[in-house]
């Protein structure tokens, strides 16, 4: 009599949830995510998949505003980390590392230049990884919240950055004058402020046309994941299309 009514229970409790597929993860419980990273956001939006993908209904309301809100900050987070990484690095190595230690040129130019943007290319393409998982209503909502903190402060730094640099290298603000007073405030020897002065008006002149660069650089790392999510999208609604329509014999 007891296994009868645990089975009965037990149907019940399966017919209750029409949105339940056999051998596909079930959420259960409220949508409060918060990654602590980039790669834990990630992995929840796989999980996310994996149970879309199957062909379970999940409302989007079941990832809450604190949870939208959680991808944007991750999204923010990393976007910030990247900027801060490419602020400090891309100066030491664009204007003094290359043209005065190592004396690059051609591809060695190209290969000391992209080590600024190593972080940036590493969580561009994390991102580009991700936008194959771009199906279903709570994905979707996460992957947006994602790439658009992510795209939002990218494209922020990016004009910042240009401005920066670009006023920095500004005739009126850094003419002959004010290099060379700037030269013998920083350095005693006259030999090392000739040196720091000569270095400096070597390199004013590639300071805006490098910056643009890596502003371009910034911006299409920012945008591109969401193109190849949108790209991949109407792909994947075209080969349904076609489907349904063989299907129904158009």
């Amino acid at each position: 009599m007891a296994t009868s009514d645990f089975q009965q229970k037990s149907n019940a409790d399966v017919s209750s949830n029409n949105n339940y597929t056999a051998g596909t993860p079930y959420l259960t419980g409220g949508g409060e995510w918060k990654p602590k990273n980039l790669i834990d956001a990630i992995s929840e939006i796989q999980q996310f998949y994996v149970i879309e993908s199957k062909g379970q209904n999940i409302p989007v309301e079941f990832l809450t505003l604190e949870g939208t809100i959680g991808f944007f900050k991750m999204g923010l987070r990393s976007g910030f980390g990247e900027t801060i990484f490419i602020f400090f690095l891309f100066p030491v190595f664009e204007f003094y590392l290359i043209p005065f230690v190592f004396h690059s040129t051609g591809l060695g130019t190209v290969l000391m230049g992209a080590v600024p943007f190593i972080l940036l290319f590493v969580n561009t393409g994390m991102c580009f990884y991700v936008s194959r998982f771009y199906i279903g209503t709570l994905t979707r909502r996460a992957i947006n919240s994602l790439f658009f903190g992510r795209a939002f402060i990218l494209t922020i730094k990016s004009f910042l950055i240009y401005v920066l640099y670009s006023c920095a290298s500004n005739p009126r603000l850094a003419s002959p004058e004010r290099v060379w007073s700037l030269a013998q405030r920083l350095l005693n020897n006259q030999e090392e402020a000739k040196r720091f002065y000569y270095g400096i008006e070597k390199i004013l002149p590639y300071v805006v046309p490098v910056t643009i660069v890596c502003s371009i650089s910034m911006l299409l790392s920012a945008f591109l994941p969401y193109g190849s999510a949108y790209l991949l999208d109407r792909r994947r609604q075209r080969k349904k299309e076609k489907n349904q329509a063989r299907v129904a014999g158009r």
